[in-house]
Order: structure tokens, then C-alpha cells, then sequence
């Protein structure tokens, strides 16, 4: 590995090695890209598409100079949840409309005032608690989807039959995690969907009748405001969505701090800090307008491009393309609505309990103390109202709920409480970004 040659941030590998790379990009992101539509109830075809435009968009924003890919984020798998029971397809994406529109207003801030006063408003005392509630509360989903819950019937059907899979398939992908090596080890998901697939056919799960019949060459159901349908506004989804996007931005600073560790380039100064948020912003905006769910940068992807050494944003961009070309291919699509739900389910317990885990990993890292009653207090608020699904009717179309309220409070407690300095912890990986983005200023 160390003898290989590194392929440049804008250098074209042949035509047959870019072919291969960018396949490689595409099978990292696919398994968790159309998971989350799949536990949505979003197009799967529709979020390839949506995946590919985004980081295409992404590609032009950071002037080709940020090799990343953007899929579907699991952040905003719990509000679109709750704003597909509201709104439907058509309400998630006046919400993810809105994700994008937050994403953009606090680029133009960071670019304009730095990008310490979102620290001070997101650190890690609340942006931590805040990711684990997002894993802890969609722990009722993965079971229900494991053991076969039939909402309507209102009672689990062939609970252990299904759950017998779902643990076959939640056994493939932590194998695949934890003892694949290079690059079959950052596919787990993809691993686990195809294994527990092939588990359900053998049990006779898998329908194959609709995929037959599927034609190779179909149009996504696109959701298109003022063609499919006319957007109809609610506070309701705007606050289930637009304060997780708040959190996500702390996420993708960590994102773009990783990804410059891997190319040896300092991108928060460079392209900057405030083009990468304006990409995301961009690529969520053009998921609202498809009917996809919110867009961010890919760890799964950033680790191959630790692996291989190529850090071609062409590779990136044609894994764009592939996954836009996959998007109207309808046997595929078919045949990822095949998969059963015992096996996503299987997925979803692993999936959800990682999510959960990175925002106390978070915690550690940035030394939290929680022997100081600050720390302990606002934690402590925001995973039993987000868990417990507390909320506030501000009127009678309006309420603010679990997660985006945990939010909400969490942020206004860490404003109101004494001592602010001590929710960085003692190893914040952001102290110094504020100082190299007035460097990069400076500089131009």
C-alpha cells in the first residue's frame, strides 16, 4: 500500500482504471444510499438519482477541489419518518427544501463572521446527546421491521421466522465490519443486504414475480414541486427537519477535517469551509426538487479514498454518473423493493446502534467532563425528551417533537448555563478552525 501511486485530486486516470474506481465509489455508498429510503418509505431510485446530481453539484461548488461523495444521511431518517405520517413524499421534501436553505444561510454566515459562533451554538455537550437520540429513538423501528410488525393487524406475524433472518443478516454485516480487509471493509451494509437476501430467498421470503416484470429501462417517481405536485407548507416538518440539519453541520465540519487528513491538503482553508456547507446546501436542494432525501458527505466513500490513494475528483464524479444511470434502470429498483424487511431490519439494529454510539464517541473524544453538573444536566435533558418523544403544540398546525424539541432546549440550555467553555471539552477538534478560515480571508 505504501508503494502506490497517489492519483491527484484533479488528475483523469485512464479511461478503463476511472471505470473500475469509480464502480468501487458506487458500491460504497449504494447499501447505505438506498437504506434510508427504503426505511422511509422514499424512492430508492429516486435517491441514486438525487445522490448522483448532488455530488455532481458538490463537485462544481468546490471548484473540483474536494473529492467527496454525497448520499443519503441517516441524520434525518427519524424526522422523515414523522414528516412522511404528516405530509407525505410531498411534505418531506418542503422540510429537506428548508435542510438545504439552512445549509446555505450558514455558509454565507461562516464565510462572512468565521465559523466559531456555530461552535458555540453546536458543541459537542449537544450535538453528542443529539446524535444519540437519533439512534436510540429508531430502535422500536428495527425491531418492528426485524420481527415483522403488521401495523394494521396491530401483532408481529411469523415474528421468529423473520427475526431468525434478520439475525443471519445482522451476523454477515458485523463479520464483514469487523474481519474484511481494504476496501470489502468499508461495505459491511452492502454485505449484509446481499447475504441476508439470498437467506430470505432460501426461506422463501423474496417475491420475484414484480422484478420480472419490471422493465429494464424506467423513469423514477420523481416528487417535483408545481408538476407532481403543489408544495403546501407546514411549520410542523420545518421543525422536525431544519434542526437536525443544525446538528449535521458539526458532523460535516468533522467530514471535511477527516478528508483533509487523508488528501494532505488543508480544504476548511482551501476550497473553505463555507463552499463544502454551500455543496451540501446545494445537493439537498436539488434532493427537494426530485423528491430524495437530504444529501451529505460519505464516510464510507472518504475511506476509499484512504485506501486506494486516488484522489481523482473525476473518479468521484462518475460514480455520480453511475449512480444517476442506475437510477433508471427498473430491475434494480424492483429488485430493491424486493428486499424484505426482516432483512433491513437486521441492518437497522446494527445501523441504528452506531449512530447512537457516535454521538458518545463524540462525548469522548472531545474529552467531555461529566463530573461538571452543566454537561451532565443538558445531556441528560436531551435524550429523555428526544427518547420520550415529548412535544409542544405552539398551535393547531404547529408542534414542535422529540428530536428537533431535545434540540431546541438542548441549545438554549447550553446558552443559559454558566460556563460555556466546558461543553468544548478538552479536545475539540474545532478550537482552531475559526483561526484558519480568517488565515484563508486574509490570504485572498
Amino acid at each position: 500500500m505504501g508503494n502506490k501511486r497517489e492519483i491527484g485530486i484533479r488528475e483523469i486516470p485512464k479511461w478503463n482504471y476511472w471505470i473500475i474506481l469509480s464502480m468501487q465509489h458506487l458500491f460504497a455508498m449504494f447499501g447505505a444510499t438506498i437504506l434510508v429510503p427504503i426505511l422511509t418509505g422514499l424512492s430508492p431510485a429516486v435517491a441514486l438519482v438525487s445522490s448522483g446530481l448532488g455530488t455532481l453539484a458538490y463537485l462544481v461548488v468546490t471548484k473540483g477541489q474536494v473529492p467527496a461523495y454525497l448520499g443519503s444521511s441517516f441524520a434525518f431518517i427519524m424526522p422523515i419518518i414523522s414528516a412522511m405520517a404528516i405530509g407525505g413524499p410531498e411534505g418531506v421534501m418542503i422540510g429537506t427544501f428548508m435542510a438545504g436553505i439552512v445549509y446555505g444561510l450558514t455558509a454565507l454566515l461562516i464565510k462572512a463572521t468565521g465559523v466559531n459562533w456555530l461552535i458555540k451554538l453546536l458543541p459537542p455537550i449537544v450535538v453528542g446527546p443529539v446524535i444519540m437520540v437519533i439512534g436510540l429513538g429508531l430502535a422500536g423501528t428495527a425491531i418492528e421491521m426485524a420481527m415483522n410488525y403488521d401495523s394494521e393487524a396491530g401483532q408481529f406475524v411469523e415474528p421468529m421466522t423473520h427475526f431468525s433472518v434478520a439475525l443471519i443478516t445482522l451476523a454477515i454485516t458485523i463479520v464483514a465490519a469487523v474481519f474484511f480487509k481494504g476496501f470489502f471493509n468499508l461495505i459491511p451494509i452492502l454485505f449484509g443486504i446481499v447475504g441476508g437476501y439470498v437467506v430470505a430467498v432460501f426461506m422463501g421470503l423474496v417475491n420475484f414475480t414484480p422484478v420480472m416484470e419490471a422493465p429494464w429501462i424506467r423513469t423514477p417517481d420523481f416528487v417535483v414541486p408545481f408538476v407532481t405536485f403543489t408544495p403546501d407548507w407546514s411549520w410542523t416538518i420545518i421543525f422536525l427537519m431544519v434542526p437536525i440539519a443544525l446538528v449535521t453541520l458539526s458532523e460535516h465540519i468533522g467530514d471535511q477535517m477527516v478528508l483533509s487528513k487523508v488528501v494532505s491538503k488543508n480544504l476548511v482553508k482551501k476550497p473553505g469551509l463555507h463552499r463544502s456547507i454551500m455543496g451540501d446546501g446545494v445537493a439537498t436542494l436539488i434532493a427537494s426538487f426530485v423528491g430524495g432525501p437530504p444529501n451529505t458527505t460519505y464516510g464510507e466513500n472518504i475511506g476509499v479514498l484512504a485506501i486506494t490513494r486516488v484522489f481523482s475528483v473525476f473518479v468521484v464524479g462518475g460514480a455520480a454518473v453511475f449512480a444517476l444511470i442506475f437510477g433508471f434502470i427498473g430491475k434494480i429498483e424492483a429488485l430493491i423493493a424486493s428486499i424484505p424487511t426482516a432483512v433491513m431490519g437486521g441492518i437497522s439494529i446494527l445501523l441504528f446502534g452506531i449512530i447512537a454510539s457516535s454521538g458518545l464517541r463524540m462525548l469522548i473524544d472531545n474529552q467531555i467532563d461529566f463530573g461538571i453538573k452543566r454537561n451532565l444536566i443538558i445531556s441528560s435533558v436531551i435524550l429523555v425528551i428526544g427518547i420520550g418523544g415529548a412535544f409542544i403544540q405552539v398551535s393547531d398546525d404547529v408542534q414542535i417533537a422529540g428530536m428537533a424539541l431535545a434540540t431546541i432546549i438542548g441549545i438554549l440550555l447550553n446558552l443559559i448555563l454558566p460556563g460555556k467553555e466546558h461543553g468544548l471539552g478538552n479536545n475539540s477538534m474545532f478550537a482552531s478552525l475559526d483561526e484558519k478560515l480568517k488565515d484563508d480571508d486574509n490570504a485572498a
